[in-house]
């Protein structure tokens, strides 16, 4: 087992410690589900037509995406991720990710929230459903990180939430935030800031919803962050008539290795 100094030296030096074996760690895996519940709306000014939408983070990971968040200011603190070894050693490894108590008047008050945990991104799409432009992108940028859905079943799934309600003291000088695996941290259509502004666009677009886009937690897998859903502005439930994305061929069948040559006759 490494010291955590020898670790957090590593994981200074390495692109992201989760891909090093001989690590050991326990990383998570967050996955960004699909947009859903989405409908067309005003925007806080009622000036805007927005496009509302649901969003979820989920953990697949083999452990807990946390944070450790110490004050650095009278509304931001630094973080660092939480990460266990194959031993059960916890390591606080320096990522780079902020929290900052946020404002938040229609839900209750203000909470400690993890920074650039998630965007959502509008973009044009071509004939095959390709991705071209990015058009637009919406404001919901910060998730305090919980346990509020169970989503996976598993022996190593929590059932129990581990991370509570999101943390709302003002003056507290430490705070864990987290979501533990099997678990996702769900905000519905009509929280604040769940929308992209969508006035004035017709066609077809691609909904994008991308979670840790400034890569400040490390995940065993950094390639399944990005959940997107293809619609027809202006949006009406239903079928979008839109290019559908081609689907994705199978892997190529591995050839069997060739037969050993023969043994020589004696």
């Amino acid at each position: 087992m490494l010291a955590a100094a020898s670790l957090a030296a590593l994981a200074a030096a390495l692109p992201n410690p989760c891909h090093d074996p001989a690590l050991a760690l326990r990383c998570p895996d967050l996955v960004m589900a699909p947009p859903s519940h989405l409908r067309l709306a005003r925007s806080p000014s009622r000036r805007h037509v927005v496009l509302r939408m649901e969003n979820r983070i989920v953990n697949l990971g083999a452990g807990p995406a946390e944070l450790f968040g110490q004050r650095v200011s009278l509304s931001e603190m630094r973080a660092r991720q939480v990460i266990a070894d194959a031993a059960g050693t916890r390591h606080r490894i320096v990522t780079g990710a902020e929290l900052y108590f946020k404002s938040v008047p229609s839900r209750g008050g203000s909470y400690w929230k993890f920074k650039d945990a998630a965007r959502f991104e509008l973009w044009a799409i071509d004939l095959a459903a390709h991705r071209t432009t990015l058009v637009r992108t919406g404001p919901k940028l910060d998730y305090c990180l919980r346990d509020l859905d169970r989503v996976r079943p598993g022996p190593t799934v929590r059932r129990r939430r581990f991370f509570g309600a999101c943390n709302q003291r003002a003056g507290t000088r430490e705070v864990t935030l987290g979501t533990s695996v099997g678990w996702a941290d769900v905000y519905p259509s009509t929280y604040p800031d769940n929308w992209i502004d969508v006035t004035g666009l017709e066609g077809c677009f691609a909904v994008v919803h991308r979670t840790d886009p400034a890569q400040h937690i490390f995940e065993s897998n950094e390639a399944n962050n990005v959940s997107s859903k293809i619609v027809r502005l202006p949006f009406k439930p239903g079928p979008q008539h839109c290019p559908r994305p081609a689907p994705v061929p199978p892997p190529a069948p591995v050839p069997p290795p060739p037969a050993p040559p023969p043994a020589p006759v004696a």
